[in-house]
């Protein structure tokens, strides 16, 4: 079953439409948030960190879904994996390590980028030596993507100052 992308389709197409859902709240997140973003290159880099989780798991369902061959699905996820590996890793360079902001520091620790990347890796290697779970090193994959995108989501809400009033912030008097 783990080598049989058909098998899969009812996970991909959930974890399809999981991901476009919560690349949506990530959207209405920053744009709450805009300003703030707009003024932190780390903030901006994290956010783009967290938009390449969401899409991993979007590319990853679209592969599963494919008819294609076994050996297609596993070429097409260690591809998936390396680019989504190397621009996490490249975003997190940017990113730098932020002491000032309290957001980009939570969100630089609640990240699973390496860990989604990985495991989404090691699903297409297992594919394609037919050893080794397969398909089923997705589930983690998808899983680390999907909470740890929405973590960062609700930590752009939250934690970065800006936008939308803060909770206890002084309220403006009527003008």
């Amino acid at each position: 079953m783990n080598y049989v992308p058909d098998l899969w389709h009812d996970f991909a197409v959930t974890v399809g439409g999981l991901a476009g859902a919560l690349t949506g709240l990530l959207f209405v997140a920053l744009s709450i948030k805009g300003e703030a973003m707009a003024a932190s290159v780390s903030l901006r880099s994290r956010a783009a960190q967290t938009l390449v989780l969401f899409l991993t798991s979007a590319i990853t369902a679209v592969v599963v879904v494919a008819p294609q061959p076994r050996t297609g699905v596993g070429v097409e996820l260690l591809v998936l994996a390396a680019i989504s590996g190397a621009a996490l890793f490249v975003l997190d360079r940017r990113a730098g390590h932020d002491a000032q902001n309290i957001a980009a520091r939570y969100v630089e620790r609640a990240s699973p980028n390496t860990v989604t990347a990985v495991l989404t890796g090691i699903a297409g290697l297992t594919m394609l030596l037919r050893a080794g779970g397969g398909l089923y090193w997705l589930i983690p994959a998808v899983l680390a993507g999907l909470v740890g995108g929405v973590i960062n989501a609700w930590l752009f809400l939250l934690r970065v100052p800006g936008g939308a009033e803060e909770p206890g912030a002084p309220r403006r008097a009527a003008e």
